[in-house]
């Protein structure tokens, strides 16, 4: 791989929360090697002029569907994969041209699909993956109608969650994701909004269920992320081990106070219901199912405000599906009035890389680091907004040292 020097760079250190003015990046073998307010003088094949914008990591959603290319799951689970893997490589391709670098699936996506990403043969963000969500029968990732009895499913079927009970099942379940290589397990905790059979505040899986996937995840050297709205929920989750909790829409102070003891991360995902209740019907979700986003909807911004005032570490988040998928950046505009353009920023790069464990490879420009770079026309620090003007604030889109746009003079 070629070597790249970026000069004439005001870098943004998102841990910081600063601009460290006039910088020159060097870049290696898709990697950041050296940043410098002074000349570098390392030999590079090509230079590129930031023309003194902003340089910045690219950005993380922590939890997407890029297989959910309808809303309609019982459909999605009768698709042929085939069909359904080119059409999430539009979907891949369309995140990477607004600036994600690194997405984390929370369910659909496998190893296949992730490995064509990584050698370039679907242009997209890194591609982290769970495989399939795994779901205790009746929960959120259990498609069946009332009246539907089969349970016809497999590990390479197209739909978004695996049925298991028990623990030897559930431990099965979660093995079998690991041998795929999946960088960490999605365990659906309680009811939700597409599910046809659940109730917003179900609690799902027993403790030794839960127990038994942390534990599997924890022996891989890999985290657990948790689907769970209400307080009763998360606050069993965290203090058994599981890493971030999705969504979270009705968490209490005892669960921003288990948050902090625990180390653990809250990924709202306020964008998707903002598109369900706008669009979802006509998206392709059932009537019935979409009137269930009204249970929390209001709900999630008054968490967002709960979580921030307590110090609570937030991913960026969107969960998105189908058609709606071109909302991801909605996320910055439902959220800056309540996130400082700092935190919402760190949101998005380095906070979402300790999420994840991937702390130093992503999220941040330092030697060591992957080079996934974007250059930007404004400062996000002093204007988040404009991270929702792709078009004409992203000059260029660098991920692993391989540009996908440039259109710097």
């Amino acid at each position: 791989m070629t070597t790249i020097l970026i000069t004439n760079a005001n870098v943004i250190d998102t841990r910081a929360g600063t601009t460290l003015a006039d910088r020159q990046v060097l870049v290696r073998d898709g990697r950041i090697v050296e940043v410098s307010e002074t000349p570098v003088r390392n030999g590079a094949d090509h230079t590129v002029d930031a023309g003194g914008r902003y340089l910045l990591p690219g950005l993380c959603d922590g939890h997407v569907h890029v297989t959910a290319i309808t809303p309609d799951f019982p459909l999605l689970r009768r698709l042929s994969p085939f069909y359904v893997a080119a059409a999430s490589a539009e979907i891949l391709s369309a995140m990477l041209m607004r600036g994600f670098t690194t997405v984390r699936d929370a369910g659909g996506a496998d190893h296949g699909l992730a490995r064509a990403v990584e050698e370039d043969r679907i242009h997209g963000p890194r591609l982290l993956f769970c495989g399939h969500a795994l779901s205790q029968t009746g929960g959120h990732g259990d498609m069946r109608a009332p009246g539907e009895q089969e349970l016809d499913q497999c590990f390479c079927c197209a739909g978004l969650g695996l049925v298991c009970d028990g623990v030897p099942e559930v431990r099965r379940a979660a093995r079998h994701e690991i041998r795929k290589g999946a960088t960490h397990i999605k365990i659906m905790a309680s009811g939700g909004v597409s599910s046809p059979t659940d109730r917003i505040d179900s609690d799902q899986f027993a403790f030794d269920e839960i127990d038994a996937v942390v534990a599997e995840a924890q022996a891989a050297n890999i985290h657990v992320m948790a689907h769970a709205y209400t307080a009763r929920s998360i606050n069993r989750l965290i203090p058994r081990g599981v890493r971030t909790i999705e969504h979270g829409n009705l968490l209490d102070d005892e669960s921003c106070r288990l948050f902090r003891e625990h180390d653990a991360f809250l990924t709202p995902t306020l964008s998707t219901y903002d598109a369900l209740a706008r669009e979802g019907v006509e998206a392709g979700m059932a009537p019935e199912l979409q009137r269930k986003v009204y249970h929390v909807l209001d709900a999630g911004a008054q968490a967002l405000e709960r979580a921030q005032r307590h110090g609570v570490r937030m991913v960026f988040g969107t969960d998105l599906l189908g058609r709606m998928h071109v909302h991801q950046l909605n996320e910055f505009h439902l959220r800056k009035d309540v996130i400082p353009a700092a935190d919402l920023l760190r949101s998005a790069t380095c906070t979402a890389a300790d999420a994840f464990l991937q702390s130093g490879e992503i999220g941040v420009i330092e030697p060591g680091a992957r080079a996934d770079l974007l250059v930007a026309e404004a400062n996000p620090l002093d204007d988040i907004a404009s991270l929702t003007r792709p078009q004409t604030n992203l000059r260029l889109i660098m991920k692993g040292g391989r540009v996908y746009r440039n259109t710097l003079t």
